[in-house]
């Protein structure tokens, strides 16, 4: 049972202000056919996320998270239903939905500066001069904090540092909406507090909306306005839909000791090994 007025289950469009509907997702069902038969992955998915909003989206494996993400990306295509993003119907990927994945993605060859070249090369080639090309890649590097390693090659640099360098790439496209596929799941735990840090100073300075998927409770309370949970599969819903009004910018040793956060902590995992359980059950 969905406990959040933020998930939408009708169709009465006009009543909402647009702002509050920046991306919908309306009725999506997802089926993959395998050698098995088919599989149905995700059943009646309905949420609407806010401009400048950061959602995180929380769930046991398998649970479809990351299929949520993809169908967002464009990557896929819903079986049925219907997503939008600033008022236009999704099909497909574009530049204005930037995607940072586990895995940074790098291409080896090239340098820090010119993986993120060749993204907004991609995006603004046909309408900005050189000179301007240069000046975005730069700026991207700097809100990231690595302008001291634009001529570095990715052997070169730490696991942290790649995906600082991927998320430059994607924000370098001035996307109108991140998506994070478990962007720091792959590194060690300080190195993922630094980067958690990073990515809120990040997101406060570029203001775009961001969807995350995560594994991570204390990621989820830490970084997002709400965070959506996904019940087991198959046929995977979302269960409920937590508010984080936790004040920002927030400071992870300030909220060790905040009384609210660890209630949401709680909350979030009463509904992963308490409510759910016994759903399942």
């Amino acid at each position: 049972m969905q406990t959040s007025t933020s998930v939408n289950t009708e169709k009465k469009v006009a009543t909402i202000p647009a702002q509050e509907r920046y991306m919908q997702l309306e009725e999506i069902n997802m089926t993959f056919v395998t050698k098995k038969g088919t599989f149905e992955a995700l059943k009646n998915i309905n949420l609407d996320i806010k401009e400048g909003e950061f959602v995180s989206i929380i769930g046991h494996s398998g649970c479809g998270k990351s299929t949520v993400l993809n169908l967002i990306g464009g990557l896929l295509e819903p079986t049925s239903g219907l997503l939008f993003c600033a008022g236009r119907e999704i099909f497909g990927p574009g530049p204005e939905r930037a995607v940072v994945f586990q895995n940074h993605s790098l291409l080896p060859w090239l340098t820090c500066y010119e993986n993120v070249y060749l993204a907004v090369e991609r995006v603004f080639a046909l309408k900005e001069t050189n000179e301007q090309l240069k000046a975005r890649t730069n700026a991207a590097l700097e809100l990231v904090g690595l302008t001291h390693a634009t001529d570095k090659r990715p052997n070169e640099i730490s696991g942290g540092m790649k995906q600082r360098v991927g998320i430059a790439r994607a924000l370098a496209m001035e996307p109108k909406v991140l998506l994070l596929d478990e962007p720091f799941g792959a590194l060690d735990a300080l190195t993922r507090a630094n980067l958690q840090d990073e990515l809120m100073k990040i997101m406060m300075k570029s203001g775009c909306t961001a969807v995350m998927v995560t594994h991570d409770v204390d990621e989820a309370v830490l970084l997002s306005d709400r965070i959506v949970m996904m019940t087991n599969g198959p046929a995977a819903t979302i269960g409920e839909i937590l508010d984080v009004t936790l004040t920002r910018p927030r400071n992870r040793l300030g909220l060790a000791e905040d009384q609210e956060y660890n209630h949401l902590r709680g909350e979030v995992l009463r509904f992963l090994y308490d409510r759910h359980a016994k759903k399942a059950a």
